[in-house]
């Protein structure tokens, strides 16, 4: 079986695939002052109570954008589970054609959102993952992974106005029925919710013309995506397991 780890800034999402099909996944929050041990004991617990071992694991592979907890997860990997993971980085190979100023910048969730993307549904396609940061990524026709852009994720954007603005409650994140809200609640919710569903639909029709893509498929991912999806048709598909599966796609690449 294969072990699967994405290393995000608020979450690490850990899956176990048997073959091609996902066997169990799992999410813990991401904390910079674990130890392996920690992180150690709480994925041998999830595993074993899905009835899984170490012996069971035969590959690893492993994306992150926190280089800080890297050491600690591959020192974890090795005591735990026995096995060095593959890292997807610089030297990987992906199947497309990264056409980016310097390709070493480029962040190892949207290494695997794209590969699993394209080899999936097929290019052209544009990829939105909702993470602590929204990424947009094209891939074209031909697999030539284009770029894309960065924006703050919702949940940023919320601890930023909270942060800064004194008098404003922590909210749920819920879309109310009216742009025009009756209370300071409702208020903030439009404006970061509706704001936000303007601009994915903005940023996507201008990838779109820019790349003069307009039958792209749009995907989203991430914490955010049923959401935001569920209120603009700008978005074809929602794939919450895309990013794993771009993990075990790049695994069997570079077997």
């Amino acid at each position: 079986m294969l072990l699967v780890i994405d290393i995000g800034n608020t979450n690490i999402k850990f899956g176990i695939y048997n073959a091609k099909k996902l066997a169990a996944s799992w999410r813990i929050a991401t904390d910079l002052f674990k130890t392996a041990d920690e992180y150690g004991m709480v994925l041998t617990s999830l595993m074993a109570a899905s009835k899984l071992g170490k012996e069971d694991i035969t590959g690893v592979i492993m994306s992150s954008v926190v280089p800080s907890v890297n050491f600690t997860m591959e020192h974890m990997l090795e005591y735990y589970i026995g096995r060095n993971p593959l890292v997807v980085g610089p030297g990987i190979k992906t199947g497309l054609n990264i056409k980016l100023d310097n390709p070493k910048e480029l962040g190892g969730d949207i290494i695997c959102d794209a590969v699993s993307a394209f080899k999936r549904y097929g290019g052209p396609c544009i990829v939105i993952d909702f993470g602590t940061a929204t990424t947009f990524s094209y891939t074209s026709a031909a697999g030539e992974f284009m770029g894309g852009c960065i924006c703050p994720g919702v949940k940023l954007s919320l601890d930023a106005l909270i942060d800064k603005a004194s008098k404003l409650p922590r909210i749920e994140l819920v879309l109310p029925e009216k742009v025009i809200g009756k209370s300071t609640v409702s208020s903030m919710q439009a404006g970061l919710l509706y704001g936000y569903i303007g601009q994915i639909e903005y940023i996507l029709r201008k990838m779109k013309e820019e790349a003069n893509a307009f039958d792209a498929k749009v995907i989203s991912t991430g914490g955010m995506a049923k959401i935001i999806a569920k209120n603009t048709t700008a978005i074809d598909i929602v794939d919450p397991m895309l990013t794993l599966e771009g993990l075990r796609l790049l695994y069997e690449l570079n077997l």
